[in-house]
């Protein structure tokens, strides 16, 4: 079997990107809470490559390792995990933010993503080989105004991507962290649930990135040779310059 991808929030986006591009040169594990569209992308892409789909939602610690617990045997030496799922729910400043989102974002974007790389490091550590790939934001790199709880997810991403090095470095296991600016997906239209304007407006007047720009930085990192670790990357859109820097022409 091919090496064997492990790829969280698959169903759209950027995850749905990433599998997409690994898919000849990878067996994938796909995953998402949306078993329909897992369904649908596995068999378009098992005409490429072997597919197992697993649905749970990552800030369940109990349904992460289930999940996990249900691979066939084969599918369980994870070479590569890519930890792509999360979310971001609402603007508001501190004073008026709503726990729901703060708890939707926290658990979502930090803790899924450590419970998922608790269940699936040990396996690379014992076998002294793997690459953790986490999908951050330039949330996690500059803090800005109305972002609060978000950001403060996303900078805890960025430093467990750090101590993450760290502690997997005697084993050869390679941690990069992705950082991207403004990306056209899904994810403005949760944010600012279902409203279409707002959504709109965060791209209006600039060419954002696509969901396969930061899946090409992906396929890059996880091919280079064993003793390169493109080990922390930003990317920005060409008209973006930080956070809250963007050329609009329009």
């Amino acid at each position: 079997m091919k090496k064997i991808v492990f790829v969280t929030g698959a169903t759209s986006g950027i995850g749905e990107a990433i599998a997409r591009i690994l898919a000849p040169s990878h067996a994938l594990v796909i995953c998402g809470r949306r078993v329909d569209r897992l369904e649908k992308l596995a068999a378009e892409l098992s005409a490429q490559t072997d597919v197992q789909t697993l649905s749970f939602d990552v800030s369940d610690a109990d349904a992460v390792n289930a999940a996990l617990d249900s691979l066939p045997s084969e599918w369980k030496n994870i070479e590569v995990l890519v930890n792509n799922a999360g979310n971001a729910h609402g603007r508001a400043p501190i004073h008026e933010g709503d726990l729901a989102d703060w708890d939707a974002m926290i658990d979502g974007n930090l803790k899924g993503l450590l419970y998922v790389t608790r269940a699936i490091s040990p396996g690379m550590v014992e076998r002294k080989s793997g690459d953790i790939i986490n999908v951050g934001s330039i949330a996690g790199k500059e803090v800005y105004p109305d972002g609060n709880v978000y950001c403060a997810s996303k900078f805890g991403v960025d430093a467990a991507t750090n101590g993450m090095r760290m502690d997997l470095n005697p084993y050869g296991i390679r941690v990069v962290g992705i950082h991207p600016g403004l990306v056209e997906t899904e994810f403005s239209m949760v944010r600012f649930k279902g409203d279409e304007d707002k959504s709109e407006g965060v791209y209006k007047g600039m060419t954002p990135l696509y969901a396969e720009d930061i899946a090409e930085t992906v396929k890059f990192v996880v091919e280079r040779p064993p003793h390169v670790t493109i080990a922390d990357m930003t990317i920005f859109p060409t008209a973006q310059a930080s956070s809250t820097i963007v050329n609009r022409q329009s």
